[in-house]
């Protein structure tokens, strides 16, 4: 069954549990009709709402607020060429619609290395030490959200450098966008907390609404 044909019914996980239960037990049961749930032990459902939103570019649209001085990284990636001969490179289009740099900074610490003296240093949950060399300023987000959520956009997507091993600027963040009445809003960390920026980037918030939205209609 189609995920949305409303001419039809209501939501698709009901009507198609409406389809097999008629196909199996061979009783009639009208369309918008409580379905019976005596035959049911368990049920399992797929759907392919993600997967259709990112191929035809249909996901929310999303700012991608990320650490200064690395606006362009996601654009340029890890390089990769998969085609390594190809004269005429066709680079993906962005999913985010507007990206936005952030005026903070983790750098990880190094006992051999002498870099104290830029920050902070911290002791991290992964037993690793960071220096803190810029705290995010409160109030310059709050500017940076407020001029984001007069453009429409209601999710962000935060990759800020080691957040995955020191989160506390981008929880910053969310805390701030959360008072702002963000409805979807994607920190790194969270959505795979390993190392590489790149790989966290990418997997940001574009769908995230879509499959809430399909979560909370039909289930």
């Amino acid at each position: 069954v189609l995920s949305e044909d409303p001419a039809n019914y209501r939501d698709a996980p009901t009507e198609a549990i409406r389809q097999v239960l008629e196909q199996e037990t061979g009783a009639k049961i009208p369309k918008g009709a409580s379905v019976p749930t005596d035959n049911i032990s368990w049920i399992r459902m797929g759907t392919t709402v993600a997967t259709n939103a990112l191929l035809e570019r249909k996901g929310e649209r999303i700012a991608l607020l990320i650490t200064k001085g690395f606006k362009d990284l996601l654009f340029i990636g890890n390089q990769t060429r998969p085609k390594i001969f190809d004269f005429d490179i066709k680079i993906p289009e962005a999913l985010y619609e507007e990206v936005v740099e952030v005026d903070e900074r983790v750098i990880t610490f190094d006992e051999s290395c002498k870099m104290t003296k830029f920050g902070e240093v911290k002791e991290t949950s992964f037993g690793k030490k960071v220096i803190v060399e810029k705290e995010p300023n409160a109030g310059e987000v709050a500017k940076i959200l407020r001029t984001v959520a007069s453009k429409g956009i209601k999710s962000i997507a935060v990759v800020f450098l080691h957040s995955f091993i020191y989160p506390a600027h981008e929880l910053k963040v969310k805390k701030i966008a959360e008072d702002l009445g963000f409805a979807s809003i994607s920190l790194s960390h969270e959505v795979m907390p390993m190392i590489k920026v790149v790989p966290r980037g990418f997997t940001g918030n574009y769908i995230s609404l879509l499959v809430n939205f399909h979560n909370s209609h039909n289930c």
